[in-house]
């Protein structure tokens, strides 16, 4: 290998108990950062090395099938159908990145586990995983929030053609996670908390804890200040891999809402009479059925998949333990049958907004996304609609 000029503010070195921990911080799309990450482990044959991958990603990253095999009926059951959207508009922003610099996304990482297979180091998977890290991130968002974190993390695939090679050095000192979600995270402190903060005292601990005379990690450079302020903290990574159930206020909207709603409907027969009473179930109907609908239009669902947003709207919006979205998923997974060819084109298809929508893996994921949207909506519009007409 040739001689690879070591950037020292990224490679911080380390000794405690009479280990010596070597961590160096890379950008996940450049190319030198691979090239450096090789060199070091050639160079200084650590007994361990650990990665800034959990076993989620490290299984994608090294076994190409493994869209393949994902049930995405399974997806729409345990509700996990924004997790799944959300991974693919990350995996989307990295895989442009790097294919406009030639480089494979996570290419250091790569680098690393094939570099500790060969000098036969212990491989240490580092990072929590994804899907509990977006969850955490999920529950501590409202519903405007949220929202905003989809369009964000949308306009992020198409932003992604205008970065320029020198744009990767910010990247160099920004978490992947964080450079997508900036603008979210501004407004939203606590995002910042769980997408960096928490795994930075997450990766901290497992490297501290890795074992062996000498330890080698590899993390992105956005970590890299956090993993040394927390390198002796003593850190409960149990707290850190749950996800917190809704608060209590969550909980109260989910079971209140449908109750105060059937009372203003039933109040609003026995003051206002039949006719205020249909009105306002009408209003209901309309609005969560009509806007459920338009979220599915949105997403380019099957016209039966549009049809069952409108009808099942107005009533999962009374049911705290349905979503509209849940029911349209279903009927556009069954009606259009994503095939093969859908799951192993998938990786291409996620680098262009117009590949989301056209895959049918991605195009249910939208579906469940938009009409829970419109649903959502609608009854924001139904509410003061009602109370209009009770009101008259």
């Amino acid at each position: 290998m040739e001689s690879t000029e070591i950037n020292t503010e990224m490679v911080k070195r380390l000794t405690r108990d009479g280990q010596e921990y070597i961590i160096i911080g890379t950008a996940h799309v450049s190319r030198e950062s691979a090239e450096l990450v090789e060199h070091m482990i050639q160079e200084e044959t650590p007994d361990t090395v650990c990665v800034e991958l959990c076993q989620a990603r490290y299984q994608s990253m090294t076994d190409s099938d493994s869209w393949r095999n994902m049930d995405i009926i399974k997806v729409i059951r345990e509700k996990k159908a924004f997790l799944l959207l959300a991974n693919l508009l990350l995996a989307s922003f990295q895989k442009k990145v790097a294919a406009k610099f030639d480089i494979r996304p996570g290419e250091e990482m790569i680098r690393a586990v094939a570099k500790a297979d060969e000098i036969g180091a212990t491989l240490v998977l580092a990072d929590r995983n994804v899907q509990t890290t977006l969850s955490r991130a999920w529950n501590s968002m409202g519903f405007f929030k949220k929202m905003s974190l989809l369009f964000q993390m949308l306009l992020s695939v198409g932003s992604a053609d205008e970065i320029e090679e020198e744009e990767i050095e910010k990247l160099k000192n920004q978490d992947m996670l964080e450079s997508v979600l900036e603008d979210v995270g501004k407004s939203h402190p606590a995002l910042r908390e769980i997408l960096i903060d928490e795994r930075d005292r997450y990766l901290a601990h497992k490297i501290r804890h890795a074992g062996g005379e000498k330890v080698l990690a590899v993390v992105g450079a956005g970590h890299l200040a956090g993993i040394l302020r927390y390198f002796d903290d003593t850190i409960d990574t149990s707290e850190l891999d749950q996800v917190p159930p809704p608060g209590k206020t969550g909980k109260i909207i989910k079971w209140g809402l449908p109750l105060m709603v059937t009372a203003f409907i039933v109040y609003g027969f026995f003051t206002g009479g039949a006719e205020a009473g249909a009105g306002m179930m009408g209003w209901w109907i309309a609005a969560n059925g009509i806007l459920a609908g338009i979220g599915a239009i949105i997403a380019f669902g099957h016209p039966a998949t549009i049809i069952s947003a409108v009808l099942a709207a107005p009533l999962t919006s009374l049911n705290p333990m349905i979503a509209a979205g849940w029911v349209s998923g279903l009927v556009e997974a069954f009606v259009s049958k994503p095939k093969v060819m859908d799951f192993e084109t998938l990786g291409d298809d996620i680098l262009s907004v117009r590949g989301f929508w056209h895959n049918k893996v991605t195009r249910v994921l939208l579906v469940v996304v938009f009409t829970n949207l419109g649903s959502t909506l609608g009854t924001a519009v139904a509410l003061p609609m009602m109370a209009r007409i009770l009101h008259g």
